[in-house]
C-alpha cells in the first residue's frame, strides 16, 4: 500500500493545526475500541486515523468552532 502523506490529508482538512486535532481525536476513538473506517493492516493507529482522514471517512463536526479555537490560542501565544 502507498505511504499517507500530510499533502493528501491536507485536502480534506484546511490547516495542519486541524489535521493533528483530528487525527489525535481519532487515535484515542480507536484505542478506546473504535473499528477500522479503512482496511489498513500491521499499521499503527495514527497510520490508520491519517488513512481514515485522507479517504474522507474522518472530518471535523463543526470546522468553523474548530478554527476559532486555534486562531485563540494562536493569539494567546
Amino acid at each position: 500500500m502507498a505511504r499517507i502523506t500530510i499533502e493528501d490529508c491536507l485536502k480534506r482538512v484546511k490547516n495542519r493545526f486541524l489535521l493533528v486535532n483530528l487525527a489525535s481525536k481519532r487515535v484515542r476513538q480507536i484505542r478506546e475500541g473504535s473499528e477500522y473506517l479503512v482496511s489498513s493492516p500491521k499499521n499503527e493507529d495514527i497510520v490508520v486515523s491519517l488513512r481514515e482522514i485522507a479517504a474522507g471517512k474522518v472530518t471535523i463536526r463543526d470546522e468553523k468552532e474548530e478554527i476559532e479555537k486555534i486562531e485563540e490560542v494562536e493569539d494567546n501565544l
